[in-house]
């Protein structure tokens, strides 16, 4: 494994790559992965303090190349993407929709969007909005077509008590693509899998105590009391994340990685890395996988960042895992209880859930792009992957 911390930045990231051919001949135990769209494979990993990621391609080495879809932060940077609190919804409807007839007042779980760009708009789990009268988080992968008429969207509240609104409408969760992030993934797992609200807010307070602690400075008897998540002046994880000392900090934990941005990208395409599984202080904890090298490259930077601010909390380090246990964790059985819901012709997504893992596929049904866009598996907490309370969320209708 190659220790960028200790290398030059560029030569770090070229050595961590020439490593793949040795990860490329790594499989699990029990045989070829099975999975949902055909065989992964799990490369060498790029390290970045306790922080490592496992780049992912396709055993087949196919993809659908390039994608039509155009992110939330594409369509609302370029303003032909709108959300807004569902009380305003009025000014958002087409001439032919009476969709304003659905939407009386604004509600804490409730956005309004409407896609007016001419491509189909890919929204993720995790994705933060920000303005309103609160900050959002998207709850679940989705596809919004062209010409589609305001859609609710399905979010949860990240700035637990303000509902005083800071504008009418919403943007991007940071001002340059550079600094994009999302929520990280003990956030986006309490939004997916938990879909409970309470338990969205009670993340978001621990995330931003750790990032409290990860900021402030060295311990000494005259810096008084310990800090907390108060010490921001503030519940939004948006606002934490872009505040200085935060920003700096994640910043730092995802260094190597985002310095050598470039190389690494270039080399990604380069070897068709479709995704990643993601380790946090030894812990394997995630895995982020895309229709094609094109989208993971598109959505780089703000997943890097949140994994970084996931690598700030205080975790007990572990061993560091092997290429095998990597591999191990993306064929682990997905097959346990599965539920669905969708868009007729548009988009089917997908809930496994098997032991001690989750795993979320979002399937695009539109005309010629029949295949999984976004795949999602997290390992679950302990404190919920024995639980035996169902989320009835999900219609068991199978859309096609």
């Amino acid at each position: 494994m190659t220790t960028f911390s200790k290398l030059g930045l560029a030569a770090a990231s070229l050595l961590a790559f020439a490593a793949f051919e040795q990860g490329n001949q790594v499989n699990a135990a029990g045989g070829p992965p099975e999975t949902l769209n055909g065989p992964f494979r799990v490369l060498a990993p790029i390290e970045s303090g306790d922080l490592l990621l496992f780049p992912v391609v396709r055993s087949t080495g196919m993809s659908p190349g390039e994608t039509p879809f155009i992110t939330l932060d594409e369509g609302i940077r370029s303003g032909e993407v709108e959300v807004t609190e569902a009380g305003r919804v009025q000014g958002l409807v087409r001439p032919r929709g009476a969709a304003q007839n659905s939407y009386r007042g604004d509600q804490v779980n409730t956005l309004v969007l409407v896609n007016n760009s001419r491509s189909p708009l890919l929204l993720l789990a995790g994705e933060i909005v920000t303005g309103g009268k609160q900050d959002r988080v998207i709850a679940k992968d989705r596809i919004v077509p062209v010409g589609a008429d305001p859609i609710d969207l399905g979010v949860f509240c990240i700035e637990h008590g303000r509902w005083t609104e800071s504008s009418s409408t919403f943007g991007a969760a940071a001002k340059s693509s550079s600094r994009g992030f999302m929520v990280q993934p003990t956030v986006r797992e309490r939004a997916m899998a938990q879909k409970d609200q309470q338990q969205v807010w009670d993340s978001v307070h621990g995330a931003i105590s750790q990032m409290a602690m990860a900021a402030a400075p060295p311990a000494t008897p005259n810096n008084g009391p310990a800090p907390s998540a108060s010490s921001f002046g503030t519940t939004s994880y948006a606002k934490v994340m872009e505040s200085n000392a935060v920003s700096e900090k994640v910043d730092e934990a995802a260094a190597p990685i985002m310095k050598a941005r470039e190389q690494v990208l270039a080399q990604l395409r380069h070897e068709h890395a479709v995704g990643v599984v993601v380790a946090v202080h030894g812990e394997i904890v995630w895995a982020d996988l895309f229709a094609s090298p094109e989208l993971l490259s598109r959505y780089w930077t703000k997943l890097v960042r949140s994994y970084a601010a996931e690598s700030l909390s205080a975790r007990t380090k572990q061993a560091a895992p092997s290429v095998a246990d990597a591999q191990r964790f993306l064929n682990a059985p997905s097959g346990g209880t599965e539920s669905s819901e969708g868009d007729v012709g548009v988009y089917r997504y997908r809930e496994l859930k098997s032991g001690g893992t989750e795993t979320f596929v979002l399937e695009s049904l539109l005309p010629g792009t029949d295949y999984d866009v976004h795949i999602s598996k997290m390992k679950l907490r302990s404190d919920q992957s024995g639980a035996s309370k169902s989320h009835p969320i999900f219609s068991p209708q199978i859309y096609r």
